[in-house]
Order: structure tokens, then C-alpha cells, then sequence
């Protein structure tokens, strides 16, 4: 990854988002209890790649999952062996209830998804939602950011490991504030 995979804000990400988002809601039915356009993408300013998150919502992942498959090969995309996240620093919590499945569509003529499957009120779909409308919230906040991902990307290069390990302490401490404005706001997802 190089500085070029960070792009400046892209207005139309939004309508794309909730685009992909309404379409994903209807090729998976019922199941999907929510579908979310998350990430860097859907936030108002955000530098990101050029990538879209969508994170889907779900009572059972197992069950869900493998009713998914189909569909989403259908459109493009194939299922990836991560199947937990990153557990914020300090929270002592146990990586069991971090598990998600994940999908990705990548190639030429369609539009790039990172699809995030996620059980409800796991507290890794809760980090996503309020990572969101905490920058959302916050727009102040968002160049510091998004400079923060220009620079990282251009000091690391291609190594997207090393990124993700880099950038994952620094979204643990917007975490940490986010859960105080939460609070304060009686923000919930």
C-alpha cells in the first residue's frame, strides 16, 4: 500500500454506500438483520481507500454465513479465512466474541467491498457503528485522521499487515473516546 491507496474524500461515497448497502440488504433477505456502509468511506472528509465497508448484522453467523455464500458469490465475492477482530488493547475481553466472517469483491468493472459479517450486539458490529457517527459527530477530528492514514501508508509501503497493525492501536484510542461521547450522549447503535 502507498500513499496513492489513500485517496482524498470522495462526496459520492456516501450514495454509493447506502446503494451497495440497499442492494446487499435485498440479495440476502431476512437474515440480515441490518446492513451498514461502515468505514472510512462513511465518513464525511475521511481520506480511505477507495474501498467500501459494509458491515451485515446478524442473529446466528454460522447459519447466516452459509446461507450467504450463494448470493454473494453472485455478486462477486468471495469468502476470506478472517473470522475474528482485532480486540481492543485493555478491554480484557475475550476474542470469542469478536468473530465475524468476512467477504471481499475486488476485479475490473465492480466496485471494491470489504463485506463484514457480524452477530448483533457483539461488541465488534458496536465498535464499527460508533467508530462511524463518533467521526461523524466529531468532523473536527477527521483530518488528524485521515493525515494520520496518508503518512502510515506512505512510510509502510505495500505491507497492508503492517498498516493494519499500526493503525488498530491508534482506532483503539478514538475507541476509548468515542465510548466517553457515547455515554455522555446515550448514543447506542
Amino acid at each position: 500500500m502507498t500513499e496513492a491507496f489513500i485517496v482524498v474524500h470522495d462526496p459520492g461515497w456516501s450514495v454509493r454506500g447506502a446503494e451497495l448497502a440497499a442492494g446487499l440488504r435485498e440479495a440476502l433477505g431476512p437474515l440480515a438483520v441490518r446492513v451498514e456502509h461502515i468505514g472510512s468511506t462513511a465518513v464525511p472528509g475521511m481520506a480511505a481507500k477507495p474501498v467500501f465497508d459494509l458491515q451485515v448484522s446478524v442473529a446466528d453467523l454460522v447459519a447466516a454465513a452459509g446461507v450467504f455464500d450463494g448470493p454473494l458469490a453472485g455478486l462477486g465475492f468471495v469468502r476470506l479465512p478472517y473470522e475474528g477482530d482485532h480486540v481492543p488493547a485493555g478491554s480484557g475481553d475475550d476474542p470469542g466474541r469478536w468473530v465475524k466472517r468476512f467477504w471481499a469483491r475486488r476485479g475490473a468493472g465492480v466496485v471494491p467491498v470489504n463485506l463484514h459479517c457480524r452477530v448483533v450486539g457483539s461488541p465488534n458490529e458496536r465498535l464499527a457503528l460508533l467508530f462511524r457517527d463518533w467521526f461523524r459527530a466529531h468532523p473536527s477530528a477527521v483530518p488528524a485522521y485521515a493525515a494520520f492514514k496518508v503518512s502510515l501508508a506512505a512510510a509502510v509501503g505495500e505491507d497492508v499487515g503492517l498498516y493494519t497493525d499500526v493503525k488498530d492501536p491508534v482506532v483503539d484510542l478514538v475507541v476509548v473516546v468515542a465510548e466517553e461521547w457515547a455515554a455522555a450522549t446515550g448514543w447506542v447503535p
